[in-house]
Formats: structure tokens, sequence, C-alpha cells
């Protein structure tokens, strides 16, 4: 149950409740506990980032890759994003989606030794 200010006030008397920077326990036990407090932004500053001389990590970070793979896209070391970016390139290069369904890539000779010898893949 909220209690406005206005029923806060009829409760308290000002002898009870005193503003001065002390809190009377009688207006602590009636402050409504769903109340968020709110702190005012004085001056925002915006937080120093070094990128620089972070390493990558996760999927940005090159990871060794297959033979077969390597004769696809020419390094043996590559983060997965860029090998995605690079498979992509070479099947809108080599014109190997399905025309009728795009999601479909009809594979070559170097998309079968990736792919698991499959003709097609739905990507």
């Amino acid at each position: 149950m909220a209690v406005s200010f206005a029923t806060v006030s009829t409760f308290i008397s000002p002898q009870t409740a005193s503003f001065s920077g002390k809190t009377s326990s009688a207006l602590i036990l009636l402050h409504p506990t769903n109340v968020r407090m709110v702190r005012t932004v004085i001056q925002a500053t915006a937080s120093k980032t070094d990128t620089g001389s972070r390493k990558p990590r996760g999927i940005m970070k090159p990871r060794r890759v297959s033979p077969e793979m390597q004769a696809l896209v020419g390094v043996p070391e590559i983060p997965r994003t860029e090998v995605l970016k690079q498979i992509w390139a070479y099947i809108k290069e080599h014109n190997l989606q399905d025309p009728d369904n795009k999601r479909v890539i009809v594979c070559d000779e170097k998309l079968k030794k990736i792919f698991g010898q499959r003709p097609r893949w739905i990507s």
C-alpha cells in the first residue's frame, strides 16, 4: 500500500518530524518502500577506452584453420568473423547461390571440402 506525502504529513506533527538534517523514526516507518531515490548527474564524463593495446578475444581472436579452409581464405590463422566474410565473398564472386532460394549454396570443389562433400548447403 503506497502512502502519499499528504497522508504522511497528517500522521506526523511538525514537532515529531525534524527536517533540519535529522530524520525521525516515525518518518522512516511511514516512508513507502517502493520509492526510488534519484541521483542528479552534475557532470558527465566519457570513460577513457584504450582499444589500441587490448588483444583480440573470442571470435575476434585469430585461430588456426584447416588446410581446406586455408586453400579458400589464403592464410593459416584468421578470426572467425573474417572467415565468414571471405566465404560469403567467395560465394557471391563465383555466383554459387541458388537463384530461386538465396539461402541455398551450391558448393563447388573448394566448398565441398569445407562443408563435408555436400553438393548443396542451406545457410
